[in-house]
């Protein structure tokens, strides 16, 4: 039996989205593969996400997602935003929860086809990220390059229910660094689930530049916890206020990492691109 999916995206950062209420989905890492794939026969994203029934009370659906690599990943950003915005359309609501394995996550409308969501607290000591020994996360001990002149050190280590690093850099990266650089760091030994690797130049305490290297997909348009993960770095080391615009090339995300109880939030765009089915080699 074939299946339908929808294609859409977060400021160009695209997800192939499959409801499974009717038909279970348990893709193999080769069927997401195959369907992530670009050309030749694939539909071509950075993430597949799929919407199941919910497994708890108070939740409208449970979301997985996969990298393009195939590996299911913890949490996506802005996919978050573009499966409450589908739940929301559904459901003819203005607020919605769900569940993923990194817990709990809910959307709130902030306009037309733009979103704000809660992707609940970042998870900061070493064994949360995880990284592969204890150290102070906010001043990591790792730089990329030569000893004496390195591109790149002392990151700062977040979670956003997957693992990020986050370097500061004096000026926006070019796409060919940020390649050569993250594709180093995200199978570094420090980390022992691979990372994603985030690029932040502060412009001004209300104002990041951020290119993310994403782990198992590469060089993405954007990367909504890579944001929350910039942000929450800034103002661990003190460079931005607690709400901050971030911005990619192809857009901006506003993120708060708010005071009264920790949570991160984040507001930006979706987009519905085309619906679709997949092929039937494919549909698992």
């Amino acid at each position: 039996m074939s299946r339908t999916f929808l294609k859409m995206n977060g400021l160009g950062n695209d997800f192939v989205v499959i409801e499974t209420l009717t038909q279970p989905f348990e893709p193999s890492a080769e069927e997401i593969r195959a369907i992530a794939k670009r050309g030749q026969g694939g539909i071509g994203c950075d993430q597949v996400v799929a919407i199941d029934p919910p497994k708890a009370q108070g939740a409208s659906a449970y979301v997985r997602f996969w990298n393009a690599d195939g590996e299911e990943a913890g949490a996506c950003g802005n996919g978050t935003r573009c499966v409450a915005w589908l739940l929301m359309q559904s459901g003819g609501k203005n607020e919605v929860a769900f569940d993923t394995v990194a817990g709990r996550l809910s959307g709130v409308m902030a306009g037309d086809k733009r979103v704000t969501v809660d992707m609940g607290p970042p998870r900061l000591s070493w064994e949360q990220i995880p990284l592969a020994e204890e150290m102070d996360t906010a001043r990591v001990e790792l730089q990329v390059g030569p000893i004496d002149a390195p591109w790149v050190h002392t990151p700062v280590c977040v979670s956003m229910g997957n693992p990020h690093v986050v370097f500061f850099v004096d000026a926006p990266v070019s796409d060919e660094f940020a390649e050569k650089t993250g594709s180093l760091v995200e199978h570094h030994p420090l980390f022992p689930e691979g990372v994603n690797v985030g690029f932040a130049h502060v412009v001004s305490r209300d104002h990041i530049k951020l290119k993310v290297w994403e782990r198992g997909a590469g060089l993405t348009a954007a990367c909504g916890t890579g944001a929350c993960a910039a942000q929450v770095a800034a103002v661990r080391r003190g460079l931005t206020d607690r709400t901050a615009t971030v911005e990619f090339e192809s857009g901006p995300l506003v993120i708060e990492w708010r005071e009264a109880d920790g949570h991160v939030i984040m507001t930006g765009p979706v987009a519905l691109e085309f619906t679709g089915k997949l092929p039937e080699t494919v549909s698992a």
